[in-house]
C-alpha cells in the first residue's frame, strides 16, 4: 500500500511539508530512504483483532500526534484507519482524513464482518472528511450508509495514488529485457502470458483465474499464468490459497511481491483481476500505463478503472464460464486486445498520472489548512 504513495509523499515534502509516515511493514517503508524531510515510524498494527497489541499501537500513536503537534493525519487501511483515528482525536489533531480503498467486510460472514463494518463507520465518525478510491465506491459507503454523503467525496477520477508515468513505461523494456525476464520465469519468448497481481487469496478471485486457465490450457498449451503477490492466510471469502493449490496448474508461475511490477507488465498480454472487492484496483491502471488491457469483474471498483469494451472487459464475479469467454476473446483477438491496450494506456495518462493526483492532494491539504486556519 505505501509503495503506491511514493510519489505522493515525495511531491509533499518537495512542498515544504514534513511528512511521518506510519506502517507496520519496515521493510516496505525503506524506499522513503534519502528522501528529505520524510521520516518513518514504525508501529505494529496488527490485522486482525488483539486487544493488547491494539492498545500498545493505540498509544504510541497518540504520543506521536500529541509529541509532533500534527496538523493533518491521513489513514487509508481499515485497522490503521480505526486506531489512528481514535489516537488523532484524543490527540486534538485538527484535520483527520480517511481514504476508503476497499471494503473487506463484503466478504465475510458473521460476527467478523459485523465487526469490520463497525470499523468502517467509526471511521467515518471520528475523521474530519473521508474520501473514495472510486466514484462506484463511495456511492456504495453512502448507500450502505458507513460515511454521511457530504462528508465524503473522490479526488479528481479517482485511484489512490495515481500512477508513475515515468516508471510504468512501456518503452523502458527493450526486447532483450522481456527475453531475459521471460527467460527466468521458464516462459518462452512467444507465449502467450496472462498476468495476476495482487494478494493471492480467493476473494481477488484467484480460484477462478486457475480454473478458467486451467480449462483454456486444454485448448492452447503455449498459454502461461503468472502470479505476482504474497499468498494471504486470512480467511477472507472461502478460505487461504496456498502455494500447493497453485502449484497443480501446470505453467503457473509464481513471484513474491515486488515493488518492480512494472517488470511483468512488460511480458504480459492481459491482466486478470477477477476479484469479489476492490475499492478501485491500482494494478488496473498501472497494466494500463503499460499498454497492458484487463479482464476484471463487474463490481465498484473495477468498473470505475475498466471501461467495458474500450479499454478491457468485464465480467460478472465467481463466473468461471464468462471469465473463460473473456480470457479466450482477448486471447484469440490481437487487434483487439491492441486497441484496447493502447486505449487504456491513453486513459491511463489522461485520468490517473500521478502527477495530477499529487497535486489534487496538495491543493485539497493546503485548502483544508486554510479553513482550519480561519476558524481559529
Amino acid at each position: 500500500m505505501i509503495a503506491h504513495l511514493k510519489s505522493q509523499i515525495e511531491h509533499l515534502s518537495k512542498c515544504g511539508a514534513d511528512v511521518i509516515v506510519v506502517s507496520s511493514d519496515g521493510t516496505e517503508m525503506k524506499v522513503f530512504e534519502g528522501i528529505e524531510r520524510v521520516y518513518t515510524f514504525p508501529v505494529n498494527i496488527a490485522r486482525d483483532i488483539s486487544p493488547f497489541s491494539d492498545l500498545s499501537a493505540l498509544f504510541r500513536l497518540f504520543k506521536l500526534f500529541r509529541n509532533k503537534r500534527i496538523h493533518i493525519v491521513h489513514t487509508t487501511t481499515p485497522k490503521a484507519g480505526v486506531l489512528a483515528a481514535l489516537a488523532a482525536w484524543a490527540a486534538r489533531v485538527p484535520i483527520r482524513l480517511h481514504t476508503f480503498t476497499g471494503q473487506p467486510w463484503v466478504s465475510m460472514t458473521g460476527v467478523k464482518a459485523w465487526l469490520a463494518r463497525l470499523s468502517d463507520k467509526l471511521i467515518g465518525v471520528m475523521n474530519t472528511k473521508c474520501y473514495a478510491d472510486s466514484f462506484g465506491q463511495m456511492k456504495y459507503l453512502i448507500s450502505e450508509r458507513i460515511v454521511k454523503k457530504g462528508k465524503i467525496t473522490v479526488l479528481g477520477d479517482g485511484s489512490l495514488g495515481g500512477v508513475d508515468l515515468e516508471r510504468f513505461d512501456p518503452n523502458r523494456f527493450s526486447v532483450e529485457e522481456r527475453q531475459s525476464i521471460r527467460k527466468s520465469l521458464g516462459i518462452p519468448f512467444s507465449a502467450p502470458v496472462l498476468l495476476f497481481v495482487g494478494r493471492i487469496t480467493r476473494d481477488k478471485g484467484v480460484y477462478e483465474l486457475l480454473r478458467a486457465f486451467s480449462e483454456i490450457k486444454d485448448q492452447r498449451k503455449d498459454l502461461h499464468l503468472v502470479l505476482v503477490g504474497n499468498f494471504d492466510s486470512g480467511s477472507g471469502a472461502g478460505g487461504a490459497i496456498s502455494p500447493d493449490d497453485v502449484s497443480n496448474y501446470p505453467d503457473t508461475h509464481i513471484v513474491d511481491y515486488t515493488y518492480e511490477p512494472e517488470r511483468y507488465y512488460a511480458i504480459s498480454d492481459i491482466l486478470c483481476l477477477p476479484s469479489y472487492r476492490e475499492g478501485f484496483g491500482t494494478v488496473v491502471i498501472e497494466a494500463a500505463a503499460m499498454g497492458v488491457p484487463a479482464i476484471g469483474t463487474r463490481i465498484y471498483g473495477l468498473s470505475d478503472a475498466i471501461v467495458d469494451e474500450e479499454t478491457g472487459l468485464l465480467v460478472e464475479a465467481r463466473d468461471v464460464r464468462a471469465l473463460v469467454e473473456a480470457i479466450q476473446r482477448l486471447l484469440n483477438d490481437a487487434e483487439l486486445r491492441s486497441r484496447m491496450g493502447r486505449a487504456a494506456m491513453a486513459r491511463a495518462r489522461v485520468l490517473f498520472n500521478a502527477k495530477r493526483i499529487n497535486k489534487l492532494i496538495e491543493e485539497e491539504y493546503l485548502h483544508l489548512l486554510t479553513c482550519h486556519a480561519n476558524l481559529s
